[in-house]
């Protein structure tokens, strides 16, 4: 595999992002939910590159609300939506997304913690998120659409 380009993303990618999230996920979204990240959080919007063909995105933005270890209310940033295409999976590139966007929920939001929910059956997704140091907070249950339920997982910044 050739060199991976995580970049911000731009209008141009969001056929392409949502092409991803449809092949990828069972969750979807309305397409104005897409441009309103784009337009309010767009620098922790990223996409994956690989040959000039995006291969992947995480979707991001900051809300404030009670830390999931302190207590206090603090800012952080609620990862939405993480995707790599099939045939790019295992290759280290929704790592590389991850860890380029806690960088900048850090140091360009100044975010205290990250979180997210995961279906529980996503075993890969929960443990990728463990190796990057998250921790299960606890389980919603009945979370998804289709009743399944998720787990909160949240990290520290």
């Amino acid at each position: 595999m050739n060199l991976i380009r995580i970049r911000p993303a731009t209008m141009d990618d969001i056929d392409m992002v949502i092409a991803i999230n449809i092949e990828c996920l069972p969750e979807h979204y309305p397409f104005n939910f897409w441009i309103e990240h784009l337009k309010k959080w767009g620098d922790i919007f990223y996409v994956a590159e690989v040959d000039n063909e995006i291969v992947g995105y995480v979707l991001s933005r900051i809300e404030e609300g009670q830390s999931h270890f302190k207590g206090s209310y603090i800012k952080m940033g609620h990862i939405v939506s993480v995707a790599v295409k099939g045939k790019f999976r295992r290759k280290g590139i929704a790592t590389y997304m991850l860890l380029t966007l806690l960088n900048s929920l850090k140091t360009v939001y100044g975010a205290e913690e990250a979180f997210l929910e995961v279906r529980v059956s996503n075993e890969p997704a929960v443990k990728l998120y463990e190796k990057l140091g998250f921790t299960i907070v606890k389980k919603l249950t009945k979370y998804y659409l289709d009743g399944e339920d998720a787990l909160l997982m949240a990290k520290a910044l």
